[in-house]
């Protein structure tokens, strides 16, 4: 008698085990459709997260590289509004040599100049203009001015002619003259050598180097066609 007590005392009632088994399988199941319901929610966190982070890393490349802090926006919002900006960022420097000839004949007298010209050209950007980046999920959008000349700087200067004629004497103005085509003539001979466009390669290989970010990254430079970095 007391055996068959135990026995059914040991046992576990169906009805019991099914209503066990239902809350089981209740709780995963409102766990399941909890994790489904916010997964966009926390996707999104995440993603703001991530971009958050690599604005800040932006933000530091740009002040290590121009000393300036970029208007950020992620996703069409503003992150980091931009800081007063220097006024030029030089990217490129470049020595330049060239040359000029004044030859003149007047009744049979003739005078001549020649001067030899050493320039440094410094190319870059104009920051009294806007520069924004926009971070989005597939992409990061980098807007700046075109690159240009910043200015010319003379390093030396050399006559290598220094003829007068019997009465066509060479004037303080003809050499004022002279000296003055000569950082005109570096200007174009960099911009014809392109130097500008270098330096924009330049400042996207400065970034790069940087940033390494998961989506692509194009530089726009305003005036000129897009640049993709990566």
């Amino acid at each position: 008698m007391l055996c068959h007590s135990v026995s059914r005392s040991g046992r576990i009632s169906w009805p019991l085990a099914f209503t066990l088994i239902a809350i089981i399988v209740a709780t995963v199941v409102i766990i399941i459709f909890w994790r489904i319901e916010t997964w966009p929610a926390r996707t999104a966190q995440q993603s703001t997260a991530e971009l958050e982070k690599l604005g800040k890393d932006l933000r530091s490349a740009f002040i290590d590289i121009a000393h300036l802090q970029p208007r950020i926006t992620i996703n069409n919002r503003v992150y980091m509004e931009q800081t007063t900006p220097v006024s030029e960022l030089v990217v490129l420097s470049r020595r330049i040599e060239v040359e000029h000839e004044l030859l003149h004949t007047w009744v049979g007298s003739s005078k001549r100049v020649k001067l030899h010209g050493t320039f440094i050209v410094k190319a870059g950007f104009d920051l009294q203009q806007n520069l924004s980046v926009d971070l989005r999920p597939n992409e990061i959008i980098v807007q700046l001015p075109q690159a240009r000349i910043l200015g010319i700087e003379q390093e030396q200067v050399d006559v290598l002619a220094f003829e007068n004629g019997l009465w066509n004497r060479i004037s303080g103005q003809d050499m004022q003259s002279e000296l003055s085509i000569l950082p005109e003539l570096a200007r174009e001979k960099a911009a014809e050598s392109d130097l500008p466009t270098e330096a924009e390669r330049a400042l996207q290989q400065q970034i790069e180097q940087r940033v390494h970010a998961p989506q692509p990254l194009h530089l726009i430079f305003k005036g000129g066609p897009a640049n993709q970095a990566k």
